[in-house]
């Protein structure tokens, strides 16, 4: 068990994930910043009247926490979809690639052809 344990830290892989870690808050905090500041203001004006907060309204008047907000949840689906694509195209892509041309250099050469195969058993009988 300990050994398994050896080897997962010696792979490089709590290093890997620390660096994911530590990049995916910061990239967060930037989508959050402009979904909060650019996207939310563009989807509150669409329905913004005197009365209300854009797309928010009140189930019970003069009762804040009956607001539904809906423009905050549009928000936080743009929020997610942004960052998945980004994890996506700027990770996940990339290292299939990788993954796929280092499985692609490891294969084995392919198998001698019939032809070349004859010539090599006559070559070995011509030694003979």
């Amino acid at each position: 068990m300990l050994k398994g344990f050896k080897d997962f830290l010696m792979k490089g892989n709590v290093l890997d994930l620390a660096v994911a870690v530590v990049m995916g808050a910061a990239f967060t905090a930037i989508v959050k910043a402009f979904t909060d500041n650019i996207v939310q203001p563009l989807i509150a004006s669409i329905g913004a009247s005197p009365s209300n907060s854009g797309l928010a309204w009140m189930i019970k008047a003069g009762n804040k926490a009956t607001e539904v907000n809906l423009s905050a949840v549009l928000t936080a689906i743009i929020n997610f979809i942004l960052i998945a694509a980004v994890v996506y195209f700027l990770l996940v892509l990339p290292y299939e690639k990788f993954k796929a041309r280092a499985i692609a250099s490891e294969e084995e050469p392919a198998a001698a052809t019939e032809a070349e195969l004859l010539v090599e058993i006559r070559d070995l009988l011509a030694k003979k």
